[in-house]
């Protein structure tokens, strides 16, 4: 993969997302808007996606970005009420240029850890960098799967042979991401290279697989760093454990 170049995603996605400054997500195109369940096996770890329903389609809608709305997943002003620090405070850097990679037999993985949002799908089986390391179908057929489960693209599975990355093709969309195991409500996960507009102006990298913040508390900014899970995050989920 190394010497290969990324495959370009999204240029054909209908909508995009801005973020306002130290206000809402302000979505537009009609994109669709559900939620998305992390469900466990018997040992407790993430081993599929589970679907949670969907939200009736808008054309536009405002989504929460201090985790203050009294009406969660949309916005209701509860940003200015509680003056809300939203400063984008993530690297504008690409993918390509945050990642460290590690060559396998069969496929490289690419791991960018600053876009992590603790959503575990890669420790499966000893973890997707060691499976990556194998050689034999079975292994590799999961490592793959562990990279592209992982919503915030921090890991991206390539294929040896042609340099290019092995993504699933996502459908533009936005899920609302429910963690029941760890009882927290975690990040939107935006799907399919919709384009993510900074307050000012800048539009992140399109990427497939990108996670934003909807707790408000993430030091890195628009994305999700995790923090939901240390403030225990709800947005009132009936998965939730009380």
């Amino acid at each position: 993969m190394m010497a290969g170049k990324k495959k370009k995603q999204g240029s054909g996605a209908p909508g995009r997302i801005v973020i306002s400054k130290n206000g809402p997500y302000l979505v537009s195109g009609a994109l669709p808007l559900d939620k998305a369940i992390i469900e466990t096996d018997r040992e407790g770890m993430p081993n599929r996606w589970g679907k949670g329903g969907k939200y009736p389609r808008q054309e536009k809608y405002a989504l929460c970005r201090c985790g203050n709305s009294t009406n969660k997943p949309f916005c209701t002003g509860a940003h200015a009420e509680k003056g809300f620090d939203g400063t984008e405070t993530a690297s504008r850097k690409k993918y390509l240029e945050q990642m460290e990679g590690q060559h396998g037999p069969v496929i490289d993985l690419t791991d960018a850890v600053g876009f992590c949002a603790i959503a575990r799908y890669c420790e499966r089986a000893g973890s997707a960098w060691r499976l990556a390391g194998q050689k034999d179908k079975k292994s590799v057929k999961l490592a793959i799967r562990e990279a592209c489960d992982c919503p915030s693209g921090r890991l991206v599975a390539w294929d040896r042979k042609t340099g290019k990355p092995i993504e699933r093709k996502l459908k533009p969309s936005l899920s609302l991401v429910e963690d029941p195991s760890e009882g927290a409500s975690g990040p939107i996960w935006v799907k399919g290279g919709v384009p993510v507009q900074s307050s000012d102006g800048t539009v992140y990298e399109v990427r497939n697989r990108v996670t934003l913040c909807r707790c408000g508390k993430s030091l890195n900014k628009p994305f999700c760093d995790g923090t939901h899970l240390t403030v225990e995050f709800n947005d009132g989920d009936k998965r939730l454990k009380k």
